[in-house]
């Protein structure tokens, strides 16, 4: 599901969720900027959920359970901010819950998805004070995860995270300050260099840059390099690709991010994978996967054909793309 479309396999037939609309990819975006598939009214049949264009509604679309027609739209809420607003389970049902901002007030909210099929309102909840920083309608960088190791998943922006409490609708959450890079996309947690301690991965949005963060003895923040080969790596995952039990990076070039107006916004549109290799001073080495597709606001990893490689599906102004992960032969490289 991308867009206005559901595409049916294994041909990849395309189906109409709703009246498409005609977007250039040089004059402007589409209305679909980051896609969640899950079965909203518990019925057995998995729904869309869409977040909008940035500061917009997001919608979720009912399944018509195979019958013909476009699929009925029902909103969840009128507007949502931040480019990096997402999907995580909140409160540890199972659900995945909505996450993102509130741009009118400065606040950062949560809206726990539905669990009685009775009642499919997604209820808000507040996680910051007002005027909180994250919260533009066109902020740059968010993720969850487990920063102080209490069990409870915390809300990290670039500058700064809130602390989550044993309820999570329980709020506001208490804000952390901390220097967590530039304007970024998804953001994750994960303990790089076997110290214990949680450190948080972001990537530039618009310029060059992919980074990790390393919590100090202080409570300060350091910044390390990971890579500056290519620019707009607007959508980021971290998923182990090569099923060695360690954690490697998904990313690549948004294509016509700014119109070609960001550093290297011309360059060609990459898709790469970062391989992981822990240590005190963890590495990561690149390797590309295709060099005229790249990513949207948004990359997705899964088993996506059932062989037990992770695959990848990205959308963007260049179109809808699933790179299927081959088995390797024997002498050659993965």
């Amino acid at each position: 599901m991308a867009g206005a479309y559901w595409f049916e396999a294994p041909a990849w037939k395309p189906h109409e969720l709703e009246e498409p609309q005609l977007f250039e990819y040089d004059k402007g975006y589409s209305n679909a900027f980051i896609s969640h598939g899950m079965d909203v009214n518990m019925d057995g049949w998995v729904d869309f959920v869409r977040i909008g264009f940035p500061g917009e509604a997001v919608l979720w679309f009912e399944n018509p359970k195979n019958e013909s027609g476009f699929w009925e739209v029902h909103s969840i809420c009128p507007a949502l901010g931040n480019e990096s607003a997402g999907f995580f389970d909140i409160d540890k049902d199972g659900r995945k819950d909505l996450v993102g901002s509130i741009p009118d007030s400065g606040e950062m909210v949560w809206y726990k998805a539905p669990s009685n099929s009775e009642n499919l309102a997604w209820e808000k909840f507040t996680i910051s004070e007002k005027e909180s920083p994250g919260t533009a309608r066109y902020a740059h960088g968010l993720g969850m995860g487990d920063l102080n190791s209490d069990g409870n998943v915390d809300l990290m922006i670039t500058d700064g995270w809130w602390e989550s409490p044993e309820n999570p609708r329980t709020g506001p959450w208490k804000f952390h300050q901390a220097d967590l890079g530039e304007a970024s996309a998804q953001m994750y947690t994960h303990d790089l260099n076997g110290n214990g301690k949680a450190e948080v991965i972001s990537s530039a949005a618009h310029q060059l840059g992919i980074w990790w963060h390393a919590q100090q003895p202080t409570g300060a923040w350091e910044t390390y390099l990971i890579d500056t080969s290519f620019s707009q790596t607007h959508g980021l995952e971290l998923v182990d690709i090569n099923r060695d039990g360690n954690k490697d990076l998904v990313t690549g070039k948004r294509y016509f991010a700014h119109m070609g107006k960001d550093p290297g916004g011309k360059e060609p549109p990459l898709l790469a994978w970062y391989e992981y290799l822990p240590g005190n001073s963890p590495s990561w080495t690149k390797h590309i996967i295709d060099d005229n597709s790249g990513v949207g606001v948004q990359v997705i990893v899964t088993d996506f054909f059932g062989n037990d490689r992770m695959d990848i599906i990205v959308a963007n102004k260049k179109g809808v793309f699933v790179f299927e992960q081959l088995a390797i032969k024997p002498g050659k490289e993965k």
